[in-house]
């Protein structure tokens, strides 16, 4: 269904990932809220080149799109469950954390059941009309355009792959992580495969990799400019910096003490799992007992250059510790190099009404707003910069979700909790 002429939202949000997805689901019971969500793809679909059969998310299930704000939401992730006739079986497994592919398929059920959701709208133009003081939003669909108007904006369009520069993505069997999986037979059929970069997905790619080249398969490399495999903090003390108190602190800090801070704390929230870690070490073990090599495992490893000499790649490196260059030759290169926030093209009719620190970025109040007033339009997970690690962590999702419709509403519909964690963050106020 289109949007009905000269109607005007309250709110629209642009993408469909988890976190604008929890939005839609928490702004659904509020009747005194219109909302709608765009989104280009068909249907949701959350790192589909990545969904390996045993990977699990990095956070427990209260996680989910609902429950942190709403315990007693229907759309939570105990009643997917239940509903999917899987409550017991989860609850025998006795792990916290869901699969991927259950969090993924506990996602696309909850998007069944709004009707606030429109898939196959490709938006290509915000503008603002100051007839209404509305914005206007453009969308490309199949059957031709569309216009939406609305009072507020919700940005959720996610992060975008992040490739070295010197990497072509072009140039032959060079793949980022997000298309692993698409891709993973090509792989196997080399003779060799590097894997360049740390964190979660390097670790699972690399491991599944290895289990299934078995005896005759490509030799599999792992190459990263980490000082180590670091594994992800993840003690309780560590845990209360994703807490309101902790955005509050972080947020009132100068920007060059934040970007040295979100620097420092890449093992809080860029790190492997423990037992990944030791998973893959087990899987060497195995491996050497029969015979077959480990391949080449190193660490303070820049990539420097990509070049093709015949049928092979030929990497460039830079070794940071002893300051030396080396190259390594491989049949395919996997970039396990992460992800990075961008401005859309579509927000250029508006750029003068948002507000930019002085790196050109979004300068995102603690509410999470970027325009000027303050106001109309939020941002989901593209403020790393100005709210630290707590950005791209789903625990979080439904938190920021509250403080948004808050904004939006008046009211607080959701209880956001204050202050949870029991240390301080930065002078006591006694002190202070």
């Amino acid at each position: 269904m289109g949007p009905a002429t000269g109607h005007v939202h309250d709110l629209l949000g642009i993408g469909i990932g988890p976190f604008n997805l929890g939005l839609a689901c928490l702004a659904a019971p509020l009747e005194d809220l219109d909302a709608v969500f765009l989104d280009a793809r068909d249907g949701f679909d959350w790192h589909p080149g990545l969904m390996l059969e045993d990977a699990t998310i990095q956070v427990p299930f209260l996680a989910d799109l609902v429950t942190m704000a709403d315990p007693t939401s229907p759309l939570s992730f105990l009643n997917y469950l239940k509903q999917a006739g899987r409550l017991y079986p989860f609850y025998i497994r006795e792990d916290f954390n869901p699969l991927r592919a259950e969090y993924s398929a506990y996602c696309r059920w909850a998007a069944e059941q709004l009707g606030s959701l429109r898939w196959g709208r490709e938006v290509v133009a915000v503008e603002h009309d100051p007839a209404d003081d509305a914005y206007v939003v453009t969308a490309r669909t199949a059957a031709g355009t569309e216009r939406w108007r609305t009072r507020r904006l919700v940005l959720g369009i996610g992060t975008v792959p992040a490739v070295p520069e010197c990497a072509d993505l072009r140039a032959g069997p060079v793949l980022h992580t997000s298309d692993y999986l698409h891709r993973r037979d090509e792989l196997l059929a080399r003779d060799s495969v590097t894997v360049v970069g740390s964190g979660q997905s390097a670790a699972e790619v690399y491991r599944d990799l290895l289990e299934r080249s078995g005896a005759g398969g490509p030799r599999v490399d792992w190459l990263t400019r980490s000082p180590r495999f670091f594994p992800m903090e993840y003690t309780k003390l560590t845990l209360e910096m994703t807490s309101p108190e902790y955005v509050d602190h972080f947020h009132g800090l100068d920007m060059p003490v934040r970007d040295r801070l979100n620097r420092e704390h890449a093992s809080l929230y860029k790190g492997i799992s423990s037992e990944l870690v030791n998973g893959i070490h087990e899987l060497l073990y195995r491996r050497s007992v029969h015979g077959h090599p480990a391949g080449v495992l190193t660490t303070n490893t820049t990539l420097t250059g990509l070049d093709r000499d015949g049928g092979e790649l030929v990497l460039a490196l830079h070794d940071d510790e002893l300051d030396r260059p080396w190259r390594h030759t491989t049949g395919a290169v996997v970039l396990a190099t992460g992800y990075r926030a961008e401005v859309p093209a579509f927000l250029d009719p508006v750029l003068d009404r948002i507000a930019w620190d002085a790196a050109g970025r979004y300068d995102v109040s603690r509410d999470y707003a970027v325009d000027h007033e303050r106001s109309r339009i939020w941002v989901q997970n593209a403020e790393v910069h100005t709210h630290g690690l707590t950005a791209p962590d789903l625990g979080m999702g439904a938190y920021r979700n509250s403080v948004i419709l808050r904004a939006v509403t008046g009211r607080e519909a959701y209880p956001i909790e204050p202050a949870i964690a029991f240390q301080t963050f930065g002078i006591p106020q006694e002190s202070a």
